[in-house]
């Protein structure tokens, strides 16, 4: 008989630019949790077809691929069999690589069965867009964390000019508004809140208070 208690997850959605990726890392560092990016997953994906020269037009290479891989979040890095791709998977050709497999059913399929390998004690805290409804639908908290769209367009253009990439607001926010209706209208896991989720939004919230409230609210669960 397995006695071993059950892993604790939170998961943390939402859509583009919310700050589910900041918060639900500072979040797994305050509590020692394993930390999941499952957005980064699919860039994984793409970088591991391209590196070992995939045809991104052959989905059963891709997904194999995608199988062997051996990705790991860890002081806000992300590798790739130990290899440090942080800066790697956000480069456009990565990024256009990663739209392309994304569509293909069986390296979703792949992902998933990634996504789920991270749950491991003590817990996980997962971030993505169906970590909730989806991957993890157990999830002891359920978060949604959202933002208005002008909100998250100013923080992706303060992020892009501290990295010194020229950017421009009004595109920024029609390129968001754009992707969330995309997202919200897809038939595969659109982005939405699952029927428990708390809903946070943190439009006039620092990191820090988004964080805390996260936090109370799974020590609540405890108690």
């Amino acid at each position: 008989m397995d006695d071993k208690p059950p892993v604790r997850i939170i998961t943390i959605d939402g859509p583009t630019a919310s700050g589910k990726g900041t918060i639900a890392s500072e979040v797994a560092r305050k509590l020692g949790f394993h930390y999941l990016d499952s957005g980064a997953l699919f860039r994984l994906a793409a970088l591991s077809c391209l590196t070992q020269k995939v045809a991104l037009s052959d989905e059963v290479a891709c997904s194999a691929v995608t199988r062997q891989m051996r990705p790991c979040f860890r002081d806000g890095k992300v590798f790739l069999d130990d290899k440090d791709v942080t800066d790697t998977i956000r480069e456009e050709a990565v990024g256009l690589a990663a739209s392309r497999v994304a569509t293909m059913a069986t390296v979703r399929s792949a992902i998933l069965d990634l996504e789920r390998d991270f749950c491991r004690a003590p817990g996980l805290v997962a971030d993505g867009r169906d970590m909730g409804t989806v991957v993890f639908p157990n999830a002891c908290l359920k978060v949604f964390l959202t933002a208005g769209a002008q909100v998250r367009a100013q923080r992706r253009y303060k992020q892009l000019i501290q990295r010194g990439i020229s950017a421009n607001l009004a595109d920024l926010l029609r390129d968001l508004q754009e992707r969330d209706k995309r997202d919200r209208e897809r038939a595969v896991s659109p982005t939405r809140p699952a029927p428990d989720a708390r809903l946070l939004d943190s439009s006039d919230q620092t990191i820090e208070q988004t964080v805390r409230c996260v936090l109370d609210w799974y020590c609540a669960l405890k108690k």
